[in-house]
C-alpha cells in the first residue's frame, strides 16, 4: 500500500483472487449509497486500486471507551443499510461464508497433534458441534458485507468512525457478518468491545448469530495455536477457554 498526499494507493500481491475486483465494487457501492463512511474509488487498474485518503487512527490497539463503541456500532449499522435489498441480491456472495469455514475448521481439526486436555477437548467438542450444524438462513437480512472484522480497518477520527478494506466483501447477511467481528481476536484481546448485543435481531438472527459465533471462535482457536508476536502472551490459552464457553462444552 502507498499513499501520495489524499490518494492510496493498494496493490495486491497475495494472491487473493478477486480482491481488487471486490475492493472496486464496494467503493462504487459505498460512494453511491452512503457516501463518506469509507474511502471514495479514484482509478483501477488490474490487481491495483486507487482511492481517496481518510483521516483516523485505528481502532485496533486502543483503548475503545464509549463514544467510540457508539461509533462503531453506527458505522456498522450505516454499513449494512446503506445498500438497498435489491442491490445486494445482484452482488456476488462474499467469500469466506460457511461452507469454507466447515472445510477450513474440519482440515485443521482432522490434521491436529494432540497437546493439552483442554486444547484437545476443544477440536473434540468442536467437530461434534460441526457435524450437527444444520443452519437455516430463513428469516435472516441480506446485507452488504465488508468481511474481515479486524479494528485496524476501522479508522476513528475523534467524531466518527470509518471502514477501510473491503478485499473480502460481497453479499452476506447481518448475524454472519457480526459473529465474524465479535469473534476476531482483536475484539477482545486487549479489551472486549461488544457490538453484537447493540443490534436488533429477529429469532432466526439471534440463532445464526449463536452458531456463527461458535464457527468463527474455533477459526481463531486454530489460527492461534501457533501463537506469534503479534498477540500478547497466553492468548491461545483464553481463545481455548472463550470456545469451550462458545459451545457450551
Amino acid at each position: 500500500m502507498a499513499f501520495e498526499g489524499d490518494v492510496v494507493t493498494k496493490r495486491y500481491v497475495d494472491g487473493k483472487q478477486g480482491g481488487a475486483e471486490r475492493e472496486w465494487r464496494a467503493l462504487h457501492l459505498l460512494a453511491e449509497h452512503a457516501p463518506g463512511t469509507a474511502p471514495e474509488p479514484i482509478a483501477f487498474e488490474a490487481g491495483v486500486v486507487s482511492m481517496t485518503r481518510i483521516d483516523g487512527v485505528s481502532l485496533r490497539g486502543r483503548d475503545v471507551g464509549a463514544a467510540q463503541a457508539t461509533a462503531l456500532v453506527e458505522a456498522i449499522g450505516e454499513l449494512h443499510a446503506a445498500v438497498p435489498r435489491p442491490v445486494v441480491e445482484s452482488v456476488p456472495v462474499r467469500p469466506w461464508q460457511r461452507e469454507a469455514i466447515c472445510d477450513w475448521v474440519l482440515q485443521r481439526a482432522t490434521a491436529w497433534q494432540p497437546r493439552d486436555p483442554l486444547a484437545d477437548r476443544v477440536v473434540k467438542e468442536g467437530l461434534r458441534w460441526l457435524e450437527s450444524w444444520t443452519p437455516g438462513e430463513s428469516g435472516v437480512r441480506p446485507v452488504f458485507g465488508a468481511g474481515d472484522g479486524n479494528l485496524a480497518n476501522f479508522l476513528w477520527d475523534g467524531v466518527r468512525v470509518r471502514r477501510v478494506d473491503f478485499e473480502d466483501s460481497g453479499r452476506s447477511d447481518l448475524a454472519f457478518e457480526l459473529a465474524e467481528m465479535a469473534e476476531h481476536v482483536s475484539m477482545w484481546v486487549e479489551g472486549e468491545v461488544r457490538i453484537a448485543d447493540r443490534f436488533e435481531l429477529s429469532p432466526p438472527e439471534e440463532r445464526r448469530l449463536d452458531e456463527c459465533r461458535k464457527a468463527h471462535a474455533l477459526v481463531w482457536f486454530f489460527l492461534l495455536s501457533h501463537e506469534g508476536p503479534r498477540n500478547p502472551p497466553g492468548t491461545f490459552r483464553r481463545q481455548v477457554e472463550r470456545v469451550l464457553a462458545t459451545l457450551g462444552a
